[in-house]
């Protein structure tokens, strides 16, 4: 039996996650009250429900009382060797505020005394118990309907192997940190094929920044540490029940360095994990 809960602030995707799981043969159900939790394991355990795969919405739309005993819901399910997975969605505020006003949906928690901007905030600490039990986390602030479609058939649907789920996702600083990564390495010391004018408009998948890079020995040396850091607490990580984990390479604008190390990086635990993607959030 494997129970996926799926939560997050309103606007940030739940539905469309829902729906994507549910075409795949799920069993899904919207804004289930917390307390039912229970309840619900025990029927999916005896078959009664008639597949191994659950998906829940568990939102604000909760009462707040209920909200706070998710985690110890969760923690009494692991207890009776429930396989649980929690998958928080969010966006920031501002993506947010923008997506109700195009939709011209009413907020779950607006009121003639709490208006939009407040209710999002609000919602944020309502949910904050289940935000720090995810084993996934989804900033969907820059993410189509596609996006996020792809993202969940790639780490959800697709991933039928039990170890961990490993991503790397190159960016650059100077567009912003990447938010929803687990682990962020900073490459900006190494060595930058940027002040080379013959390799400045390529990307670190072009032969010419490889070659470049290669012969570098900081370069080197990165790697060998990022790897032998993940190889030491890969590990540790899924024995603490994490089922995903997404590594963030930065530089200065995301084209060279970063793009290089990930690509790397993807090649080299490709070898040791069965679900190991790559991706360049500049380049995509």
């Amino acid at each position: 039996m494997k129970l996926t809960i799926i939560s997050g602030r309103s606007g940030s995707g739940k539905s469309t996650v829902l729906h994507i799981l549910e075409d795949r043969g799920y069993y899904c159900i919207d804004n289930l009250p917390a307390s039912l939790l229970p309840a619900l394991a025990q029927r999916v355990a005896s078959g009664a429900i008639g597949t191994p795969n659950v998906a829940v919405s568990i939102d604000a739309r909760n009462i707040s009382s209920d909200l706070e005993q998710v985690p110890s819901i969760i923690s009494s399910l692991e207890v009776q060797s429930f396989s649980t997975e929690v998958i928080f969605l969010d966006a920031n505020s501002q993506t947010l505020l923008k997506r109700f006003s195009e939709s011209r949906r009413k907020h779950p928690l607006t009121s003639e005394s709490i208006g939009l901007k407040e209710a999002i905030d609000k919602e944020s600490e309502l949910l904050e118990a289940i935000s720090v039990m995810a084993t996934l986390s989804i900033n969907t602030s820059s993410m189509s309907l596609h996006d996020l479609r792809d993202t969940i058939m790639s780490r959800l649907v697709e991933n039928k192997d039990t170890s961990i789920a490993l991503a790397f996702q190159s960016f650059g600083f100077k567009n912003g940190i990447l938010v929803d990564a687990d682990i962020v390495y900073d490459v900006r010391c190494l060595p930058n094929p940027y002040w080379d004018t013959s390799l400045r408009g390529l990307t670190g998948r072009d032969t010419s920044v490889i070659e470049y890079l290669d012969k570098q020995p900081l370069v080197a040396e990165m790697l060998d540490d990022i790897s032998q850091y993940l190889d030491k607490w890969l590990p540790s990580f899924e024995s603490n029940n994490r089922s995903y984990m997404t590594v963030g390479i930065g530089c200065t604008g995301g084209q060279h360095r970063s793009v290089y190390i990930c690509t790397k990086l993807g090649q080299r635990f490709a070898n040791k994990i069965n679900n190991v993607q790559v991706r360049h959030r500049e380049l995509d």
